[in-house]
C-alpha cells in the first residue's frame, strides 16, 4: 500500500499552519476545523435530526483534530466523546478542547475494528462524518453503535462513497488512494442497519456538498499550491489534487453518490 497518499498525517500534523485554515474556509465557507465533506449548515441539519438535548452525551466516531465535535458541544451545550485512531488528531483536538475551554468534550484512542471500550447504553447518540468506508466489517460495527447507544436514542452517519453509476478500476483507485475504502452499495448498508436492530428513519442523498466542497478544495490548494508543496512536498500535493479531481468528477456525474443515515435503537419487543 506504498502508493497510498497520506492525507490524515499530513494534514494533522500541520493543522496550524496558517495556509491549512485559509484553503478550510475557501472550502467550507466557515472554518469549524473539519477535514471531510461536512459544511456547518449541514452539520447543524444532521444535528437536529438527532433530537437532542443540552447535557445529552453525543459519540463522535472518527472524531479527527476535533473541530466539528467542539463546535457542537459549545453551540449545542452536549456532551461529546470522540475517537480516532490518528494521534495527532487526538492530539490536536484535545488540545483546542483545552485552549477553547470545553471540558465537556474529550477525544480518545479507539480502533474501529475492535470493540468499542465503553459500556452497553452509554450515550444519547452516536454520529460518524465522512469515515464510514474506512471501516472494514460494516455490520460488525453497526452492531457496537446499537450497543454503546441508549434505548430509542439515534445515530445518524455519512457514506461518501456508495455507487450509483459505472466507476472504472482506475477512478476507484484514485478515489480510494488515501486508505482503506469500503464501497457499499446503498441497499446493502440498509439490510446492515436492519440486522443490527436499529429503525432506519431516513436516508437520503447528500452528494451536493461533497460535489461542491470537493471542487472548492481542488480550486484552493491550487491557488496555494506554492504554500503547500512547502509543507507536503510536490508528490503529495499532487496526489491529493488528483484525488480530489476524482472525488469531484465522480460526484458531479452522480457516480459515486454521497447519503445520511439516521436510525433509532429500537425497544426490546420481549
Amino acid at each position: 500500500m506504498s502508493n497510498q497518499v497520506d492525507l490524515y498525517d499530513s494534514t494533522y500534523g500541520n493543522f496550524q499552519e496558517q495556509v491549512l485554515a485559509e484553503v478550510r474556509r475557501e472550502t467550507y465557507g466557515e472554518d469549524i476545523g473539519q477535514n471531510s465533506w461536512i459544511t456547518t449548515d449541514e452539520y447543524d441539519t444532521f444535528y437536529s435530526w438527532l433530537n437532542l438535548s443540552a447535557g445529552d452525551h453525543v459519540l463522535e466516531v472518527a472524531s479527527g483534530s476535533g473541530g466539528p465535535a467542539l463546535y457542537l458541544a459549545k453551540k449545542f451545550k452536549c456532551r461529546i466523546t470522540g475517537v480516532d485512531i490518528n494521534e495527532e488528531g487526538l492530539k490536536t483536538a484535545n488540545q483546542s478542547a483545552l485552549d477553547a475551554n470545553i471540558p465537556d468534550a474529550k477525544f480518545q484512542f479507539a480502533d474501529v475494528d475492535q470493540r468499542l471500550p465503553f459500556d452497553d447504553e452509554s450515550f444519547d447518540a452516536v454520529m460518524c462524518m465522512d469515515s464510514m468506508n474506512h471501516f472494514r466489517d460494516r455490520i460488525r460495527f453497526l452492531c457496537e453503535w446499537q450497543r454503546v447507544l441508549k434505548t430509542g436514542r439515534r445515530i445518524l452517519f455519512t457514506d461518501p462513497v456508495v455507487p450509483t453509476g459505472p466507476v472504472s478500476n482506475e477512478e476507484l483507485a484514485a478515489r480510494s488512494s488515501i486508505g482503506f475504502f469500503l464501497f457499499v452499495p446503498l441497499e446493502v448498508t440498509k439490510q446492515y442497519i436492519q440486522q443490527a436492530g436499529l429503525n432506519l428513519l431516513r436516508c437520503e442523498d447528500v452528494t451536493g456538498n461533497i460535489e461542491l466542497t470537493s471542487g472548492r478544495w481542488h480550486a484552493s490548494r491550487q491557488k496555494h499550491r506554492e504554500d503547500l508543496i512547502k509543507i507536503e512536498g510536490e508528490e503529495r500535493f499532487d496526489g491529493l489534487q488528483k484525488f480530489l479531481s476524482t472525488v469531484h468528477k465522480l460526484t458531479s456525474e452522480r457516480r459515486l453518490s454521497r447519503f445520511v443515515f439516521l436510525a433509532e435503537k429500537q425497544v426490546d419487543q420481549d
